[in-house]
């Protein structure tokens, strides 16, 4: 596997996922429920940050393959493959903590919908990447 592919590939997905959340919140922003407006501002605000990552991450990448040569190339590959590993198991973690966290802000504000919806919104959030990172993370071996 070629791991710059392999990156490039990521950091589109993670774009799209992004995108998609951005508009799907943005119209859920227009919803009569505050429920669905709590969730909405989770889905926009997660898919600014993941955006930027997808963007720097996608432009250091390109930086750091403009300063290398075809043998350095192919000669740091196991070691990237390996860090970016690392990267995603380490966020697979904290995909966990986002949701215990979302399943305890809802928990405790149960009696607010803008809130409950705050709290799902980051639980389906923290889940949409659990399983983005787990998955890339498995692929690498």
């Amino acid at each position: 596997m070629n791991i710059w592919t392999f990156q490039n590939t990521l950091t589109r997905r993670l774009s799209a996922w992004a995108q998609f959340s951005i508009g799907l919140g943005l119209a859920g922003l227009l919803a009569p429920r505050e429920f669905w407006r709590g969730m909405a501002g989770q889905f926009i605000g997660w898919g600014i940050i993941n955006q930027a990552i997808a963007f720097f991450g996608s432009k250091g990448t390109e930086k750091r393959l403009a300063s290398l040569d075809e043998n350095e190339k192919k000669a740091i590959e196991p070691q990237e493959t390996r860090k970016l590993a690392k990267i995603l198991w380490i966020n697979a973690g904290l995909d966990v903590g986002y949701m215990l966290f979302g399943a305890i802000f809802a928990r405790a504000n149960r009696d607010n919908p803008f809130k409950v919806g705050t709290g799902i919104g980051i639980i389906v959030q923290g889940l949409f990447l659990l399983l983005f990172d787990w998955i890339h993370a498995k692929k690498l071996g």
